[in-house]
């Protein structure tokens, strides 16, 4: 009877291992956090980049994540920011060497002292000025007398730093998406919401404007807004503009009115750029349109 109870402990121990195997489930797809980036999304790291033929700066900052007037600052250029096939631009500011002046020691600075006394033959003199000082005037009649008025200086506010990680994103728009990402080399690099002509284009997340205008081919009217260090996103065909350059903007605000500039119908071409690599927008947005 020993015997069979054993027997008898080992298969049951047998079957609620195969029980317990046959219940679990395929493991949980992996969320990306509001800025959290795949292995694979390493973005462009480089320290330099070469022009190539039809490469413009606005263009290279975008590639690169950059701001256009960050680039211009790393590689002493001013406008309009003429640049050359084969030219070598930095795309990380440079790095600063900081120097320590140097100090002199204390027993050099005293016979610096003792040299100076020793040579100088007005040095053992008394200062006239010591034993018999000035007496002091009196203001005469016609003078005022003038207070001093204190002065209280003002502090320039520090410059607005980016934040660590993207708070939060919302859509850009309502409507349908006509066209979503693509890896493929030609395929789209965001994606492309219609609805109807000067419908509201929202900043996808708190940041600030680093570009505002028509110069990019291909992108029409065009909002580039940085997020954080590594994070843009970009809103491509608007109809009108309506922020500014170095303008911080709120997630959610109004910053353009869709239309159709630069392309054959209208709609929004909305992108999201880590260190100037596309990325999927839906892997970021909400799941559903407000």
């Amino acid at each position: 009877m020993r015997i069979h109870g054993c027997y008898w402990s080992v298969i049951v121990l047998c079957l609620m291992g195969l029980q317990s195997c046959s219940s679990r489930t395929a493991p949980a797809p992996v969320v990306l956090l509001n800025s959290q980036v795949e292995e694979d999304d390493e973005g462009y790291t480089e320290r330099t980049y070469e022009v190539k033929p039809g490469d413009t700066l606005y263009a290279i900052a975008w590639y690169t994540g950059n701001d256009y007037r960050d680039l211009a600052e790393f590689n002493n250029l001013s406008t309009p920011y003429r640049i050359y096939p084969g030219q070598v631009l930095r795309t990380r500011a440079p790095e600063v060497v900081k120097t320590q002046p140097q100090r002199t020691a204390p027993s050099q600075q005293k016979q610096a002292v003792q040299t100076k006394q020793s040579t100088d033959p007005t040095s053992n003199a008394i200062d006239k000025r010591l034993v018999d000082p000035p007496k002091p005037q009196a203001y005469g009649k016609g003078e005022k007398v003038v207070k001093r008025q204190s002065v209280t200086p003002t502090k320039k506010a520090p410059p607005k730093a980016f934040p660590s990680q993207v708070r939060q994103w919302v859509w850009p728009a309502r409507g349908k998406v006509v066209d979503t990402f693509s890896k493929a080399e030609s395929g789209n690099k965001g994606i492309d919401i219609a609805a109807a002509r000067g419908s509201d284009i929202l900043a996808a997340a708190d940041g600030k404007v680093v570009y505002s205008g028509s110069a990019l081919r291909g992108y029409g009217n065009l909002v580039i807004i940085k997020h954080t260090e590594t994070f843009l996103s970009a809103y491509a065909y608007n109809d009108t503009i309506l922020v500014k350059e170095r303008e911080w903007v709120s997630a959610g605000q109004k910053i353009a009115t869709m239309g159709d500039s630069g392309t054959n119908s209208v709609k929004l071409h909305f992108e999201v750029r880590y260190r100037g690599k596309s990325l999927d927008p839906l892997r970021y947005l909400p799941k559903s349109q407000p």
